[in-house]
């Protein structure tokens, strides 16, 4: 009886009611697009961030911005970044993040052109090999790294 009663309340409530009552009780969580972004030698473009917390080594990306797809938002981050323009991006995986809650959305990536520091918020950009990737690089940036590459490397096959 009492769920038949707040079902009707709520059917019969105004909407920018209901979409607070939504906006209370609904989880929020942040978006972000990264990529594994290779050249044409194969080697990983890593960037190291300034208020990245621990080394600051790792992949380029960035939030999505409201009504941004996220191809678009990881093509504009590279460009504010670090000059770079791709020319092509795929979706590798997307994976959920419980701290912080946020969703992100891995790419493999071809880059077009080199890399120029443009943002004050990267203290550097390089390419790297795999077998000579930054020691101070994460191990969750290195995993991600070996997942995006060898799920290409077999789609490949």
């Amino acid at each position: 009886m009492f769920k038949r009663v707040l079902g009707a309340l709520w059917r019969h409530a105004p909407k920018s009611v209901r979409r607070w009552g939504v906006f209370l009780v609904e989880p929020r969580f942040t978006v972000t697009a990264g990529a594994v972004v290779l050249d044409e030698e194969g080697r990983v473009l890593l960037l190291e961030h300034r208020f990245r917390i621990g080394s600051g080594w790792g992949i380029p990306g960035g939030f999505i911005e409201k009504g941004e797809q996220p191809e678009e938002a990881l093509r504009r981050e590279l460009r504010e970044e670090v000059g770079l323009e791709l020319e092509s991006a795929e979706i590798a995986f997307v994976r959920t993040l419980k701290r912080p809650t946020q969703i992100e959305i891995v790419f493999r990536c071809r880059a077009r052109g080199s890399t120029t520091r443009k943002n004050i918020e990267i203290k550097s950009a390089d390419w790297f090999t795999l077998d000579h990737l930054p020691s101070e690089l994460s191990k969750d940036q290195r995993r991600l790294i070996n997942r995006v590459l060898n799920d290409g490397a077999k789609r490949a096959d």
